[in-house]
């Protein structure tokens, strides 16, 4: 048995030694696929509610809070809210919710442009419905700024981007290196991931709003009918996520150019029946 272990281990070694990669391919045909449209609907719904109850802990209601906001409380329940939205329909469609996640992963050639362009549709759409839900269930008093992403007085809009760049690529490599699938390592990926977009909005809350999902800032600043500096929070999310998706390919990606583990196994299968 031991021998045939060994034996078994060295074929998938040998079957995963890197080989070039291949470019996705832009695959129309997955428009004609209803998982592909199920998945679209779970990043619409899942942002929808992602951005409902993200945006929610933003607003200061005087008569459950004192005035002020709290960034600990505004930093878990996005962090929260989002390991929530993974668990739901993380295994549907991946659970991305956020365009620079998305945008990111075609950029690295883990999900295909078409794939990448109806998420982000869904995911805007989504938070945009998120926004004006929130609107509907909240005061009069507060409508004016329901969870709006806004940069610090004393922050530039060069220096907003530049806060949004490093804080998406943060966010977009963990959940990229995260969700390899050639890892082997156990844990929730829904808790890591939640627990990075926390971490992200306590460092970053006080300068940019610590937004690192442009959906997410669409949705509140339609809502709030406030639109300035929203370009920051689109420029400076969609740079850090292609720049993070393509540090981990180029550079740090100890796994360039295996198949995956899956695929080994099948492969060996073939070859061992």
């Amino acid at each position: 048995m031991e021998a045939y272990m060994h034996y078994v281990s060295s074929k998938i070694a040998d079957i995963r030694s890197p080989t070039e990669p291949e470019t996705k391919p832009l695959q129309f045909g997955e428009l004609k696929l209803w998982p592909f449209w199920r998945a679209v609907l779970a990043e619409f719904v899942g942002t929808m509610l992602f951005v409902f109850l993200g945006c929610m802990s933003a607003i200061g209601l005087q008569v459950y809070a004192p005035p002020g906001h709290d960034p600990v409380k505004i930093s878990f329940a996005f962090g929260l809210s989002i390991m929530a939205m993974i668990q739901m329909f993380g295994h549907v469609s991946g659970g991305h919710f956020n365009p620079a996640v998305s945008v990111g992963m075609a950029v690295g050639n883990i999900i295909t442009p078409v794939r990448a362009l109806m998420y982000t549709l869904a995911q805007t759409g989504g938070a945009i419905i998120g926004g004006f839900i929130l609107k509907g269930v909240s005061p009069d008093a507060v409508h004016s700024n329901l969870g709006l992403t806004q940069l610090d007085s004393n922050i530039t809009t060069g220096q907003g981007v530049g806060v949004e760049i490093i804080l998406t690529f943060t966010l977009v490599y963990t959940i990229i290196a995260t969700t390899d699938s050639n890892r082997v390592d156990f844990g929730s990926v829904s808790v890591k991931i939640g627990l990075t977009v926390a971490t992200l909005h306590l460092s970053g809350i006080h300068f940019t709003g610590a937004s690192m999902n442009p959906s997410r800032s669409l949705g509140s600043a339609i809502a709030s009918n406030n639109f300035t500096d929203q370009w920051v929070y689109w420029v400076g999310p969609l740079i850090g996520g292609s720049l993070a998706a393509l540090t981990y390919k180029f550079l740090f990606n100890p796994y360039k150019g295996a198949i995956t583990m899956e695929e080994a196994v099948q492969r060996l299968g073939k070859d061992i029946f």
